[in-house]
């Protein structure tokens, strides 16, 4: 193979390999897909402090719809079945407790932003709080401890 076509070959790879690199690495579209809380107690208006569905009979329920809407609306970010590939925190990781509750009803009424950009939409303004906190319920299940 002549260089020509070495240097030509090596400079197309490079191209490709960064355009596939900014496809991959970029958040892409984020809108927030509806999810259907039905079968959930109803939560109100104003957030609860903890998961209010963690030791409740809508536990089950809530992990279900969890589930779907974790697929539908996180994982794109967060990585299939809670597993982050690093571009987003690994949420299992996050304790069943008030302290991982907090951190996560922070997140999403709040979103996150750095130097302007959008790392994480506000999903509070699009998801209700039962939809928020069945993802929650879904991720408690997939704990893993440090």
């Amino acid at each position: 193979m002549s260089k020509l076509n070495k240097i030509t070959g090596l400079v197309a790879t490079a191209a490709l390999t960064a355009a596939v690199s900014g496809t991959v690495m970029a958040h892409g579209d984020v809108t927030p897909q509806a999810v259907d809380t039905t079968g959930l107690t109803p939560l109100g208006e104003e957030w609860a402090d903890t998961n209010p569905y963690r030791d409740s009979d809508d536990f089950d329920r809530a992990v279900e719809i969890g589930a779907s809407a974790y697929n539908q609306n996180c994982a794109r970010c967060h990585g299939l079945d809670g597993i982050s590939g690093g571009i987003a925190p690994d949420l299992r990781y996050l304790t069943a407790d008030y302290d991982g509750d907090e951190w996560f009803k922070y997140r999403v009424i709040n979103g996150a932003v750095r130097d302007g950009a959008v790392y994480m939409p506000k999903m509070a303004d699009t998801l209700s709080q039962e939809a928020l906190w069945a993802i929650r319920s879904w991720l408690e299940t997939k704990y893993v401890e440090e």
